[in-house]
């Protein structure tokens, strides 16, 4: 019996990553599929970004860069806002945070300004301002190199003040999610920094608006078995929603 259509597209995008270029003869031979089915599963690759349809066959996709951080905190917003109301469900008074630098962490916050003995460490300038009107929450901000354009600090300093922590929680905002390449982020300080509050972190926690699904960026933080939670609001494609049920990961 051949592959269920979502395990081939899996496959497949795997197989065009790994190899640079593949043609559509070569894999309907190694499939055992027609030409046309495997045409219509680079469509919706391709649709999905895991690959880049050319003539004949497929490439991989082009890696994702992102807008600067103003344009980032004008782009779905409401998706975002609502994402914080879910993450407040998964926060408890007393828990201890690791926030991240995004559009997504910072929208978030605001939904839990009002729950009382927080700690929160962040790299995050506008994260700090956010939380400090909050008279019950205690705020650590990371120090380091100054970053302007993301009003974050990062580097190696940042990098020895998170092991120095403990957290219950890591909420996490990335650049893509992919089932082969994982989380990836288009600066290599926030991976950097990703990395290391993964490793400080008990319940590892990714905010996600749906157009990051498919995405790649050229920095990789982690698999999706390093997730423990995934907060989003539109569902993943099938096949990403299926890398993400095989890895363990909860969307609650």
């Amino acid at each position: 019996m051949g592959l269920k259509p979502q395990d081939r597209r899996r496959e497949i995008a795997g197989h065009v990553t790994a190899e640079g270029e593949v043609s559509v003869d070569t894999l309907a031979e190694i499939y055992g599929v027609s030409v046309e089915t495997i045409r219509r599963d680079l469509a919706r690759l391709s649709e999905e970004g895991h690959v880049r349809k050319v003539h004949g066959g497929a490439k991989p996709a082009r890696l994702h860069s992102e807008p600067s951080f103003a344009e980032r905190m004008t782009e779905d917003t409401d998706e975002k806002r609502v994402i914080g109301q879910k993450l407040r469900s998964e926060i408890k008074p007393g828990d201890t945070l690791f926030m991240d630098t995004g559009s997504s962490t910072l929208l978030a916050c605001e939904a839990l300004l009002d729950m009382p003995d927080l700690t929160v460490i962040t790299n995050s300038v506008l994260i700090a301002q956010k939380l400090f009107v909050a008279p019950r929450i205690k705020l650590f901000l990371l120090g380091g190199a100054f970053a302007g354009g993301n009003q974050q600090t990062v580097g190696a300093m940042v990098i020895e003040q998170i092991e120095k922590f403990q957290a219950d929680h890591a909420v996490m905002t990335l650049t893509g999610l992919d089932e082969q390449a994982g989380v990836t982020f288009s600066d290599h300080h926030e991976a950097d920094i990703a990395r290391a509050i993964l490793r400080r972190s008990e319940n590892v926690m990714f905010l996600a608006h749906s157009s990051k699904y498919g995405r790649r960026a050229g920095f990789r933080a982690c698999d999706l078995t390093d997730i423990d939670t995934l907060l989003t609001i539109t569902p993943p494609p099938e096949s990403l929603a299926a890398a993400l049920e095989a890895a363990g990961v909860t969307l609650p």
